[in-house]
């Protein structure tokens, strides 16, 4: 526990979305630490945002415990490369899908790429996420607004709706929610209203979904080190970063990997319409 990087960390400023290799320190993805055991063998799972940070952990997750992998990522084609070299290093199939999921369209095209290329859907991973940090209201953009409702719950929305028709009983949909989910912070506010969006939406899919067998459940992530951070926080924030929680450190995408393994396993038949905290010793209500 004590092992992991503490603030203070170096100025780092990026431009949005970030890159995971001009980080400091660079993020733990569970590259040398996860070890599989065939948990998901034979599924084929899609994430999105799954080139870098939480993602990426998910995706390394995943191919280890025997599942193939899409990865729908905006523009970082140096990180998607590198997190498509880890799942096939583990012997499983990668597929990468680069494009804007605001788009309904392309978050159709992102499901119909996996029934092509994997043969189906057994897991979806509702992970890409944009926030901006804000200190007023009135420096909130409608246009930024509008992005960050599109980017954050609207294309779960159109990506869970194609998915369903594609999915078995015994598939699952993991949504990634947010400690701001309960705990809102001021500077973040349109990120953290869609991340409530997500928490409201993943228990009323829970409900809607029991009858065809399919679970839906979220993870909240308390302060996780990753290329979003440093590309849309102040520089101040970025230092000082996760020291708030009671494990005065951010969380590495690693330490969130096993949550979404679990919630994927069959084994975990019953759990839906739940809420996983990964936050430091931080309760969410």
């Amino acid at each position: 526990m004590n092992a992991y990087p503490r603030p203070p960390f170096p100025k780092q400023p990026q431009p949005m979305p970030g890159a995971t290799a001009s980080m400091d320190p660079v993020p733990d993805h569970g590259e040398t630490s996860y070890k599989g055991s065939g948990r998901l063998k034979g599924m084929k799972a899609v994430i999105t945002g799954g080139d870098s940070g939480i993602g990426r952990a998910v995706a390394i997750a995943y191919a280890r415990e025997g599942a193939d992998v899409l990865i729908a990522y905006l523009n970082e084609d140096a990180d998607a490369e590198a997190t498509r070299k880890l799942i096939e290093a583990e012997g499983r199939k990668a597929v990468l899908v680069a494009g804007d999921i605001q788009d309904p369209a392309h978050c159709r095209a992102i499901i119909a790429k996996a029934v092509e290329q994997l043969g189906g859907i057994d897991i979806l991973v509702n992970n890409a996420a944009h926030q901006a940090s804000f200190s007023a209201i009135e420096d909130i953009s409608d246009e930024e607004w509008d992005l960050t409702f599109r980017v954050n719950i609207h294309a779960m929305f159109y990506l869970t709706k194609a998915a369903v028709p594609h999915m078995k009983p015994g598939s699952s949909i993991i949504n990634t929610a947010s400690i701001n989910s309960d705990s809102p912070s001021p500077h973040l506010l349109a990120y953290a209203t869609t991340k409530g969006a997500i928490q409201n939406f993943t228990a009323g899919l829970a409900q809607l979904l029991a009858e065809k067998g399919i679970r839906a459940n979220s993870v909240a992530p308390g302060p996780i080190w990753t290329p979003l951070i440093p590309s849309t926080m102040p520089e101040d924030k970025v230092t000082n970063f996760g020291k708030q929680v009671p494990m005065q450190r951010p969380g590495q995408p690693a330490e969130l990997a096993t949550a979404y393994v679990m919630l994927a396993d069959p084994l975990s038949s019953y759990v839906s319409g739940a809420t996983i905290a990964v936050t430091g010793g931080k309760p969410i209500l």
